[in-house]
């Protein structure tokens, strides 16, 4: 029987040294599950029944507590890479700037593979700098196209960087995902003439199965009944390893033998059938016995408030409304700090009543967690030892509710 076996991923320049095994599970040989170099080898289980053609199992980021490996084929992931390459414009040379043991690291070397060049790897060992990228996209080799993929912490500080926005705008695409990029940043993208297109998806998908708010042409997106965002198409995993009700739950086929994942986000289609986020069922505030998303706040924040660099809505304990609306924000340079009745002024018309903040922290990063996600159970966290300590960073209005 055929059995998964870890893969340890290095940084730097050694993670070339898990090209020949990415590429023997892509043509057949022992599938693979990547993990990175501060965590110990994975105990992997031994189902009765893999998928036929399994190349990789790639944990999630965990936001659960709990790490879940989507099983991905190599039909997943070669229709994933080409399927990229063919929105792009065509095949080139990636620059791989984010851990290798994740989904979206794990594809530039799959993409790579395919497209028959050589990855440049920026050294994340010391930390990402504007001044390594610049460095690693100097020493990229190979003639035609270029391509890169970062998180939006990554490319807003490449931005706020003169030689890191000149060395972004030198690729034919920059992909960017892993978690919502602030609008004000894509605006800051545009106007320097990088090329960027916005990917959502996950491990599930064999990465981002959704470029700028539209599926690549191998898959499909709907919103079910709950609001959830359903994705569909050759790239859907199948399944998680050795988690058959996990599996189950997420996870179906269709009579025409479609695959389809079910998020756990919510979502909405626009009237030219783009995607858009609005956030995570998980994440719904109810405050007062009104329900909250916090993405439709959080791009109300970005729009509306001048010098926002990041936010991040969060639900807090409030002992009179169940929980209350918190905004966690980190200011461009230079930028005037806004106060919470500055928050609430510039929102009061946009967004309803019940969902303009009640709370507000400054912070000059945000805790990520995985790719580039913002940690929300770190900043929950944040707000309640803020409580006893210094309260300087933090605009309370013990009387403001929902309204």
């Amino acid at each position: 029987m055929t059995t998964v076996r870890p893969l340890a991923v290095p940084t730097g320049p050694r993670v070339a040294q898990v090209l020949p095994a990415l590429e023997a599970a892509l043509r057949g040989g022992a599938p693979v599950a990547p993990y990175g170099p501060a965590e110990p080898a994975p105990h992997l289980p031994e189902p009765d029944r893999l998928p036929d053609g399994l190349a990789l199992c790639v944990g999630t980021s965990g936001s659960t507590g709990r790490v879940k490996r989507a099983m991905l084929t190599r039909d997943n992931l070669l229709a994933s890479a080409r399927s990229t390459h063919e929105v792009l414009g065509g095949d080139g040379t990636w620059l791989l700037a984010m851990p290798a043991h994740h989904v979206a690291g794990l594809q530039v070397l799959v993409r790579s593979l395919v497209a028959g060049t050589t990855p440049g790897v920026l050294d994340l060992g010391g930390g990402f700098t504007a001044a390594g990228f610049v460095a690693a996209t100097a020493a990229l080799t190979g003639a035609g196209r270029r391509y890169t993929a970062v998180v939006p912490t990554q490319l807003t500080r490449l931005l706020e960087d003169p030689a890191g926005a000149a060395a972004l705008a030198s690729y034919d695409g920059v992909l960017v995902g892993g978690a919502a990029t602030p609008p004000a940043v894509v605006r800051a993208a545009a106007a320097v003439g990088v090329r960027l297109v916005r990917t959502y998806g996950g491990s599930e998908t064999a990465g981002g199965c959704v470029y700028d708010g539209l599926p690549l042409p191998v898959s499909e997106v709907h919103i079910d009944n709950d609001g959830h965002v359903v994705l569909g198409g050759v790239t859907v995993a199948h399944g998680y390893l050795g988690e058959p009700a996990l599996t189950a739950d997420a996870f179906a086929v269709d009579a025409d033998g479609t695959r389809w994942f079910r998020t756990d986000d919510l979502g909405r289609l626009d009237d030219e059938g783009r995607l858009e986020i609005v956030g995570r069922a998980d994440d719904v505030i109810n405050t007062g016995g009104l329900k909250v998303t916090p993405g439709t706040v959080e791009d109300a924040v970005s729009r509306f408030v001048p010098g926002v660099r990041d936010v991040v809505v969060v639900g807090t304990p409030h002992r009179t409304w169940g929980e209350a609306v918190s905004a966690v924000v980190t200011l461009q340079r230079g930028a005037p700090t806004p106060s919470l009745r500055d928050v609430r002024t510039a929102l009061r018309g946009v967004v309803p009543d019940h969902a303009l903040p009640q709370r507000l922290l400054l912070l000059d990063a945000l805790p990520l967690r995985g790719p580039g996600k913002p940690d929300r159970r770190a900043l929950v966290q944040v707000f309640a030892d803020q409580d006893e300590a210094d309260e300087t960073l933090v605009a309370r209005r013990t009387d403001a509710g929902p309204g």
